[in-house]
């Protein structure tokens, strides 16, 4: 995982906790010569693409989305490094309105739905539910230990979901209160929401929405 060897090499010791779980969904796709180019908020909408979209354009949301777009063998990627609203004007500059349709895969709730915005603008866009995420069954027993002994310093948040659902899986595992020595890093002012209702020492929100920014505030 790229955050964890990031936090690894300013010396930190990374603790891997997913509080969700992905699955793909069967959903039929349009063909890639209707399109323009492809969406993505999330790296997990990637699995969904099979090699025939590999040739087309992709605008991604931030830099782990469009790492993960590469590695899976996208050669056309550009991110915007930001947030939703930075990549629906990166789109507005870069496509064209009277070209194909733009692919939008993702899950049935969102944080933002950009196909809105781009639609105002006068693009075509084409959004399919290809993912589905539900908390995992509990907290790993290494994440309960760590917490429950006051191990855990920082905690990072990448999307609301993640945020409710640790929420939830903690309250049932443990005492809210294990978190009150914690810092609690949030990708955006959505999910420090989500977080408020635990006790944290303190929530902290990256400057702008993207893994850079969060990283940051470890230093």
């Amino acid at each position: 995982m790229e955050t964890a060897r990031r936090v690894a090499a300013l010396g930190f010791t990374p603790l891997v906790a997913p509080v969700l779980e992905t699955s793909l969904l069967p959903t039929a796709l349009p063909a890639p010569a209707r399109l323009q180019a492809l969406l993505l908020t999330s790296a997990s909408a990637v699995p969904a693409l099979s090699a025939e979209f590999h040739h087309l354009p992709v605008f991604a949301v931030g830099n782990a989305t469009a790492q993960a777009a590469r590695e899976a063998g996208f050669g056309r990627v550009t991110s915007a490094a930001g947030s939703a609203a930075d990549l629906a004007d990166m789109v507005r500059r870069l496509c064209d309105r009277d070209g194909g349709s733009l692919l939008f895969p993702g899950a049935a709730r969102l944080a933002v739905d950009i196909a809105k915005p781009l639609r105002a603008m006068g693009f075509r866009v084409i959004r399919r539910i290809v993912y589905h995420t539900q908390p995992t069954v509990g907290l790993t027993a290494e994440a309960r230990e760590a917490l429950a002994t006051g191990e855990v310093t920082t905690a990072l948040f990448f999307s609301p979901a993640s945020a409710r659902a640790f929420g939830a899986l903690l309250r049932a595992a443990l005492s809210p209160t294990c978190v009150a020595t914690v810092d609690a890093i949030a990708i955006s002012a959505a999910v420090a929401a989500d977080l408020a209702p635990l006790p944290w020492q303190r929530i902290r929100v990256a400057s702008l929405p993207n893994q850079d920014e969060m990283v940051a505030l470890l230093t």
